[in-house]
């Protein structure tokens, strides 16, 4: 399934622009990041599954992401509002992609094995935005704490 994934990414990303390519990164870097501090802190584990979902399931360059990520992390404190976020990636991403996105961002909060009433409100709030159901929502974070108990 993760191969498959991955397939997927790979031919949205050869047909998009550098430009719009970058503009994807800084907004999922940012959105990861904003998902990880909805507890009031991001450990070195949420930040290691950010980089290594943004480099292995999206494709992107670690150099990039590194680079990225580092200004996302600089910037947290003066995060974007979550429609910001989400009227771009309805914008360019898929549906399936933006499910996948969801995923991602369930195996971050679930990385340090807490599940916070923040961390679960805020990906509610990003599926209503993102126009994804609660099934599917839920599935999601199924898969996501399967493929954590394997790691």
């Amino acid at each position: 399934m993760l191969e498959s994934l991955k397939n997927l990414f790979a031919n949205e990303n050869t047909n998009m622009g550098e430009n719009n390519k970058n503009i994807d990164l800084d907004i999922l870097a940012g959105l990861m990041i904003e998902a990880a501090n909805t507890d009031g802190k991001i450990t070195d584990v949420e930040l290691i599954k950010i980089s290594t979902s943004l480099i292995q399931v999206f494709k992107e360059d670690p150099k990039i992401v590194d680079e990225c990520l580092s200004k996302a992390f600089e910037n947290k404190d003066n995060s974007k509002s979550l429609y910001f976020y989400t009227s771009k990636i309805n914008k360019t991403f898929s549906d399936d992609k933006k499910i996948l996105l969801i995923e991602v961002l369930w195996e971050i909060i679930l990385s340090d094995n807490e599940i916070h009433d923040f961390e679960t409100n805020l990906i509610r709030r990003l599926a209503g935005l993102l126009y994804i159901s609660d099934v599917e929502c839920g599935n999601a974070k199924i898969r996501a704490r399967e493929r954590i108990k394997k790691l």
